[in-house]
């Protein structure tokens, strides 16, 4: 399965064109996309307000043990789901980018925004905040996406990215950023440029390991097929296995541990399936169960006794040989013996 994790949404997006990006991702064979909603930091409310969700939703979702998607929504949106057909769609998730510059207003908030949307990632703008979404957060997010179109004001150590890994989170790199850029804008080439050198630098602090590949496309015009977004990796320091890697086993490493957080016990203890049959059935199993053990224990004591009797009887014949050869055979010999001499000396 391949996975796009980024497309992005905005309030103001028509649902025509919501329509035709969703259908040409689906036709390049992504399997399962997420609508990006990017809050920034004015907009991240310091109050304890419930968090609202105002993606739709737009297909029923799937259980991600089967392929991917967690299964339920915590908290339901507040614009009406759209009537798209979902035959013509992949799985569509809900995601909220969260961008950072001062860690100390967004820390506490971070739980509220886990249980509204399907994936949280953040986006640090600075150095304080990058060093923070990597190692200080209290729950590791799923995803760090920086804005690689500018320069990032701080080096990528490799100490830092490894430390984010290392806990589970995932740097997503957006091929769109480069991709969509006019030709018309004097800026591009240098914007492209940018975008390159902070792709090499990424990729050389985490050696290619824990990247994930997404589009972040504002229309289907900034989507491209899987093996052109590999080739793109290639030319820009990522190997072939690695950008097939970003695309798949490792996106659908970050949904699937997202759904187990969201609908497990501590996102340790995942309910799977209900066993069938209500508690008639697991009270036969149990008897079943039961009586199997108790045969297994009767035959094992019997087991046992067999052998007791059988090394009981073999002790008893040591016993009884012992005494006959080698006991009262030997002694009666030697008195003989030594009365044949004391008559010969006589």
């Amino acid at each position: 399965m391949l996975y796009d994790l980024n497309i992005a949404w905005s309030p103001g997006l028509s649902p025509s064109d919501l329509q035709n990006t969703l259908r040409l991702s689906k036709t390049l064979g992504y399997d399962v996309v997420a609508l990006n909603n990017t809050i920034t930091g004015s907009q991240i409310p310091n109050s304890p307000s419930p968090i609202t969700n105002p993606i739709p939703i737009l297909n029923p979702q799937q259980p991600a043990g089967g392929g991917g998607a967690p299964s339920s929504i915590t908290t339901p949106s507040t614009t009406a789901s759209s009537s798209l057909p979902s035959s013509s769609l992949p799985t569509i998730l809900r995601r909220a980018t969260l961008e950072i510059t001062d860690p100390a207003t967004t820390n506490y908030r971070l739980p509220d925004f886990t249980r509204a949307y399907d994936l949280l990632a953040l986006r640090p703008t600075s150095d304080r905040s990058f060093t923070w979404a990597c190692n200080n957060t209290t729950d590791p997010p799923a995803l760090i996406s920086l804005d690689l179109t500018r320069p990032l004001g701080y080096h990528i150590h490799p100490r830092t990215a490894m430390a984010a890994v290392h806990r589970g989170s995932r740097f997503e790199v957006c091929y769109s950023q480069a991709v969509q850029l006019s030709s018309l804008n004097p800026e591009s080439a240098r914007v492209r440029s940018i975008f390159i050198g902070n792709v090499q630098s990424l990729v050389r602090a985490t050696k290619g390991r824990g990247i994930v590949i997404s589009s972040e496309a504002k229309s289907a015009l900034g989507l491209r097929g899987p093996a052109d977004v590999v080739n793109l990796m290639a030319v820009w320091g990522l190997g072939p296995e690695r950008g097939f890697e970003g695309l798949g086993t490792g996106a659908r490493a970050v949904v699937v541990n997202e759904g187990v957080r969201r609908r497990g016990f501590r996102g340790v203890v995942d309910i799977v399936s209900v066993a069938e049959g209500g508690p008639e059935r697991a009270k036969g199993e149990e008897e079943e169960t039961n009586g199997k053990q108790g045969k297994k224990g009767q035959k094992q004591k019997g087991q046992q006794q067999q052998q007791q009797g059988q090394g009981q009887k073999r002790k008893n014949n040591d016993k009884g040989g012992g005494g006959g050869i080698g006991g009262g055979g030997g002694g009666g010999q030697q008195k003989n013996n030594k009365k044949m001499r004391k008559e010969g000396m006589a």
